[in-house]
């Protein structure tokens, strides 16, 4: 119904046009002469209906479903895109670009708009070279593409209009055969293609992302559980022999061995510990290393009680006293003194373990993997909010500091 209402009124409307121009030709030469050119009005009438019933045909054909609007020479489309104003208008002004047979662009940055002229090509003709531009009155003009984008809040808002070059009275007397219908569709099929590559690549790194923070737990979860086989063994012999000499000693030794144990076991995710449980744990392994070492190990440890609730990720604080006794003081005949200091300032906790060992030396003392492990999970935990620093101790060893927020 509404394609046959379209076509009677293209049809209603040049009937009108060729029965006034009758009237003038019957004025002029006069009735009885007018009479041989009604056959000729006639075929004209009949060629325009034609017409009329061949661009509905085609709509509809292209139209999933066609209504009163689609089958008109003029169409209006309202696109909503979750991008800010200039995105929006990068990715329309290409997609007008990249129409076929466009004639011209002209593109305005600061006021959101695009404009374009498209060139109106018969839908049923080809040759050799291709498809060609329309002939006659509906040849002689082009197809118009207005885009204007209004900005919203981090999204951008298309009004978009295909029309003919022409006024909206050609309406009556002309079709399009479809083609602005065409710009139409095929502007807003490349928008929604550009927005799903969007999409796409945004879930790839989304993808990426999690995979990243997947295996980043993975490796947090297995430097959290990672106890140095030597130091058990060593500690579980030394018990065992302590039990013969020393009972007390060595009920005091598997204390602190379970202890240390016991915060050494893997948590959930990636959960993280405080600077009071480290402590608790660092401090029972000190203790064993202090039965083993005897005098040679002097420990200092300033931190202050509001500071021990300070997040911290777990195994960190062990990984740099491990690295302070390892490379420090053990390899010193006489030992020396450990110092855990914390201290608090302008929302940060800065968390130093220094020695006065050996110091930087040729075979480690502060740039093994182990402190490398300690950037990467600051990175990793903290995303650039924390840091982390290793210099020489005064006036001998190496100081190592963390900088976490408080």
């Amino acid at each position: 119904m509404k394609s046959l209402f379209f076509t009677l009124r293209i049809g209603f409307a040049w009937a009108f046009l060729l029965l006034f121009a009758m009237m003038l030709v019957a004025g002029a030469i006069g009735e009885r002469r007018a009479t041989y050119v009604a056959p000729f009005a006639l075929i004209a009438l009949a060629v325009v209906i034609v017409r009329a019933y061949s661009h509905v045909r085609r709509v509809r054909f292209l139209a999933d479903n066609p209504g009163a609007a689609t089958f008109g020479s003029r169409h209006r489309r309202r696109i909503e895109l979750p991008f800010p104003a200039a995105e929006t208008f990068d990715m329309v002004d290409a997609a007008i670009r990249e129409l076929p047979y466009v004639d011209s662009v002209e593109s305005v940055r600061d006021s959101l708009q695009v404009h374009a002229r498209v060139k109106r090509i018969d839908p049923y003709l080809s040759g050799k070279q291709g498809r060609r531009l329309a002939f006659g009155p509906a040849g002689a003009r082009r197809n118009l593409v207005h885009a204007t984008i209004a900005p919203g809040n981090g999204t951008g808002s298309l009004t978009l209009i295909c029309e003919p070059e022409g006024g909206a009275w050609v309406d009556w007397f002309h079709v399009d055969d479809g083609t602005n219908f065409e710009n139409a569709e095929a502007i807003t099929r490349a928008i929604s293609r550009r927005i799903a590559e969007r999409r796409k690549g945004e879930e790839a790194v989304a993808r990426e992302t999690a995979t990243d923070k997947e295996l980043a737990v993975a490796k947090l979860s297995l430097l959290h559980a990672q106890v140095e086989p030597h130091f058990l063994y060593n500690t579980l012999a030394s018990a065992q022999l302590l039990t013969r000499s020393d009972p007390p000693k060595a009920d005091r030794m598997l204390g602190n061995l379970i202890t240390y144990l016991r915060g050494s076991m893997p948590r959930t995710g990636n959960a993280m510990s405080t600077l009071g449980a480290e402590l608790e744990r660092v401090q029972a392994y000190l203790e064993i290393l202090r039965i083993r070492m005897g005098d040679r190990l002097d420990v200092r440890i300033e931190v202050p009680e509001p500071l021990q609730a300070t997040p911290l990720p777990s195994m960190m604080l062990q990984t740099l006293v491990e690295n302070a006794i390892k490379h420090g003081l053990e390899p010193l005949p006489g030992g020396g003194t450990i110092w855990i200091l914390a201290r608090a300032a302008q929302g940060r906790v800065s968390l130093t373990v220094a020695d006065d060992g050996r110091g930087f030396s040729e075979d480690g003392g502060g740039t093994g993997i182990g402190l490398k492990n300690v950037r990467e999970r600051l990175r990793l935990v903290y995303d650039g909010a924390a840091s982390f620093s290793i210099a020489a101790n005064f006036p001998k060893g190496v100081a190592a500091t963390i900088v976490v927020p408080a």
